[in-house]
């Protein structure tokens, strides 16, 4: 399975492909007997009314895109910390940290932040691949920071609350964007890089709090919604679809019936690749259960009596070299279910667990050659995803830092969820 799933994706299979013509290579050879209840196991895992979340939080990012929302932070991040050195690299940290909350995929994040800052950061005398560097970095937080696409794909894939979930993802969330502001401003007063010198007027600054003000009520609106009992979570995906076509058609009035079709028709195609991915994945996890591979790595990583520490410490470890050469959300239909018996056993937290997994695979999300985030940066900035690497380097080094303390402390992680969602 392993031989024939590695020469599809060289041969260029879609993984979603590769992965289920692997799978039947598995049951063709080991149990051709349970060939006739393949189907039913491929239908059982899009079985899910969790599910219905993923679609509707693509469909309001893409919303949120396509209506000025990104400009209009860019905009608010430069009026905070314009003046500062470096201060269009704050900007694209900061505008990362608001519009990941927000739109909840780090694609997005990406596309959206770097194609406004990066020929800005250009024209504003920094080096090319700094700017790249830093719009692909600071897109990682949009994988921690709720609502994350993500956590949600982990949610599922895990049996996890969402809502424990994205409490979980906050502080870790707020360490690396604090982390990589100081690597900016460290930075900054090396290569002396430029500052806004001409700030708004008193009025100017107020009209663009105001108009800023309800984007950034989003993710209150929709964390809040789930903390406190009002909806579930994929309710809450719905409230955020409906809220962000409330603002764009009347607030911002930029939303035409054009841009909603397009928004719909990019948000189907997104949603239809995970979900084939994740129907292919659950005939994976069922030839997994066949072998009893999750109990015995589980009982192999026991035996070795590790800490909490350095089990963790280990599986990060596996997860970046893994995150090297399959995207995020294959990575976490395909790992989640071999780590979770183990983590379990360990008693580890499973949003201690997800947090610290999902905040491994987006540090992959950004090297190459797979890293997402790295070629859609590239097809922005013109740069090659090997310079554009060397110029996230700095800036992911938050995000290794990050892990380190939520490994150490996973209080980071368990305040906010047990404060404020305890477990039943």
């Amino acid at each position: 399975m392993a031989i024939t799933w590695v020469l599809l994706l060289a041969l260029g299979f879609p993984i979603a492909y590769a992965l289920g013509m692997a799978s039947l290579a598995y049951f063709l050879t080991a149990h051709p007997e349970l060939l006739p209840v393949l189907p039913q196991r491929v239908f059982a895992g899009l079985h899910s009314y969790a599910l219905i979340a993923l679609p509707l939080f693509m469909f309001m990012g893409q919303i949120m895109n396509s209506t000025g929302i990104t400009r209009r932070l860019v905009d608010l991040c430069l009026l905070l910390v314009g003046r500062l050195p470096g201060g269009l690299g704050m900007v694209n940290v900061i505008s990362s940290m608001l519009f990941g909350g927000i739109s909840g995929s780090s694609t997005s994040d990406t596309a959206s932040i770097g194609s406004v800052l990066i020929p800005e950061m250009k024209k504003r005398g920094y080096p090319l691949h700094h700017a790249s560097g830093i719009t692909v970095a600071s897109s990682t937080m949009g994988m921690v920071l709720p609502p994350s696409i993500p956590m949600v794909i982990f949610a599922i894939a895990g049996q996890v609350s969402i809502g424990r979930l994205f409490l979980g993802g906050i502080l870790p969330g707020l360490i690396v964007g604090v982390l990589q502001l100081a690597a900016v401003a460290w930075m900054a007063s090396r290569n002396h890089y430029p500052r806004e010198e001409h700030p708004p007027s008193w009025s100017a600054s107020g009209v663009l709090l105001m108009r800023s003000m309800h984007v950034l009520l989003m993710p209150i609106l929709l964390v809040g919604s789930i903390v406190f009992g009002i909806a579930t979570a994929t309710e809450s995906a719905a409230i955020g679809a409906l809220y962000a076509v409330a603002i764009g058609g009347l607030v911002h009035r930029e939303l035409t019936w054009k841009k909603c079709l397009d928004a719909l028709i990019q948000s189907a195609r997104l949603s239809a690749q995970i979900m084939m991915i994740i129907a292919f994945s659950q005939v994976f996890v069922w030839m997994l259960a066949l072998e009893r591979t999750p109990q015995a790595l589980a009982e192999g990583l026991m035996a070795l009596n590790l800490s909490p520490f350095m089990l963790l410490l280990i599986i990060v470890a596996l997860v970046l070299i893994m995150g090297t050469v399959i995207d995020v959300s294959p990575g976490i239909l395909l790992l989640t279910p071999i780590f979770m018996p183990v983590v379990a056993q360990a008693g580890i937290s499973p949003v201690w667990f997800g947090v610290v997994f999902v905040g491994a695979l987006a540090v992959g999300a950004c090297t190459p050659p797979v890293g997402t985030c790295l070629n859609v940066c590239a097809a922005i900035s013109g740069q090659s995803i090997g310079t554009i690497f060397r110029g996230a380097l700095p800036f992911l080094a938050a995000n290794a830092i990050m892990l380190l303390l939520v490994i150490l402390f996973p209080e980071l992680v368990l305040f906010l969820p047990d404060w404020l969602m305890p477990a039943s």
